[in-house]
């Protein structure tokens, strides 16, 4: 196990090149197992979430070449087999197996999922979608198996705008029989991404990014080749950090619209954004003023960048309340801030965070974005060394995170524990 070293004070300086999107690269892997020949992703992040999608789809049969940000998977001779524990179990989004499996072969058992610790993640939607869609859903010592002998097209209305259960039952419906309308749907951009994948591989999907998305089922998928959108909630961590660190960054391949709600913030609170093309610059300021920041589901304020953010509202003047308003418990990150010397009280769904200076800690990241958030709290810190554990969590999200940061002027090591 290693842990994240970090000699803080020195501003971001810069530019650093986004990856492919995490949230949609774990849905667009298994979504491969809907064809019949080849599929080539584009511009994959490098991250331990889509190394373990690669094995488990061999596992399954399929045959996977990865090179750097390319992966090719000819998903021609999987199988579906049950897959109770190992592999599925180091992800939360594994549950996007149920819909591919499901779709292609007409069964699936999986493990419930794993990933990070900070709530459970109910697959009540998921479920609810499947059964409309003809399946029979049973739990197995902590498996769910999910069965039809023929998906058919149906009216699903979620009770929750879910983005696994939207991308999760519209997986299914590409290749069941008739029409499926997804009322309420999410509208996150990694679902337009999917559908966009799905619909190169022959399905027909209409609405992708509205509340209402209509699938007509198609009997069979080929392959395709796509290049993945850029990671929106990659992007927002470092615009965070280059404020938090009062750098100068030009954060490149994004795109803008993804931000606004980041830039909106950042603009409120006095730092300098500048929209360009496909790219981004943060001008950080000497001085920030509070903010209240609630994290809502898209287009509102991702919740993935509530934790960063709680790093950020340290550094301003004044007190500032965080709300998140999509999980009601995400902020186990909270007692390792003010181990650093944050002034963090919790109340529900909200934080009240007052200006601070930090100061170098040993803390443990619980989660990916939690992770996030203690790398930039580390690199505000002028003195001492900020000692992370728990780096296997941020692995899963940030590729080529100590090298991104080290050209940008950054002092951070990986270090045995």
């Amino acid at each position: 196990m290693e842990k994240l070293m970090i000699a803080g004070g020195r501003p971001l300086i810069g530019t650093v090149q986004i990856s492919g999107a995490k949230n949609s690269a774990v849905a667009l892997v298994p979504a491969a197992i809907l064809a019949e020949s080849e599929v080539v992703l584009d511009n994959l992040p490098e991250i331990n979430d889509v190394a373990t999608y690669a094995d488990i789809m061999t596992e399954l049969g399929g045959y996977v070449e990865r090179d750097g940000s390319t992966m090719r998977i000819d998903p021609s001779r999987m199988i579906s087999l049950p897959m109770h524990n190992g592999l599925v179990k180091k992800l939360r989004a594994s549950y996007y197996l149920m819909g591919a499996l499901l779709g292609r072969f007409g069964e699936a058992t999986i493990g419930m999922p794993g990933g990070c610790s900070f709530e459970p993640r109910p697959i009540d939607q998921h479920i609810k979608g499947f059964e409309a869609l003809g399946a029979t859903v049973t739990n197995d010592h902590g498996s769910v198996h999910i069965s039809a002998k023929e998906l058919r097209g149906a009216k699903i209305y979620l009770d929750v705008a879910s983005v696994g259960a939207t991308i999760n039952i519209m997986l299914a419906a590409s290749r069941a029989k008739g029409l499926t309308i997804i009322e309420n749907a999410a509208k996150e951009p990694e679902i337009i991404d999917v559908a966009t994948l799905l619909n190169a591989m022959g399905a027909k999907i209409k609405g992708a990014g509205t509340e209402s998305i209509r699938i007509e089922g198609v009997d069979s998928l080929h392959g395709c080749r796509h290049s993945i959108i850029p990671d929106r909630i990659q992007a927002g961590t470092y615009m965070i950090a280059a404020a938090a660190t009062r750098g100068n960054l030009l954060i490149d391949n994004v795109i803008p619209k993804h931000m606004e709600a980041v830039t909106a913030k950042l603009l409120e609170m006095g730092v300098e954004v500048q929209e360009l093309d496909e790219s981004i610059r943060v001008i950080g300021k000497p001085e920030y003023t509070q903010a209240d920041v609630k994290a809502l589901i898209y287009p509102g304020f991702a919740t993935d960048l509530q934790s960063p953010m709680a790093s950020l509202l340290t550094q301003v003047n004044g007190v500032s309340m965080l709300t998140d308003y999509v999980y009601s418990n995400r902020f186990k990150y909270v007692p390792e801030l003010v181990r650093m010397g944050a002034k963090i009280r919790v109340e529900g769904r909200s934080a009240l965070i007052e200006g601070s200076k930090l100061n170098a800690a040993k803390v443990s990241a619980s989660d990916l974005r939690a992770g996030a958030a203690l790398v930039i709290a580390g690199l505000t810190v002028e003195d001492g060394v900020t000692e992370i554990t728990g780096v296997e969590y941020i692995d899963r999200g940030y590729d080529h995170l100590v090298p991104n940061l080290l050209q940008l002027g950054a002092e951070v090591w990986r270090q045995a524990e």
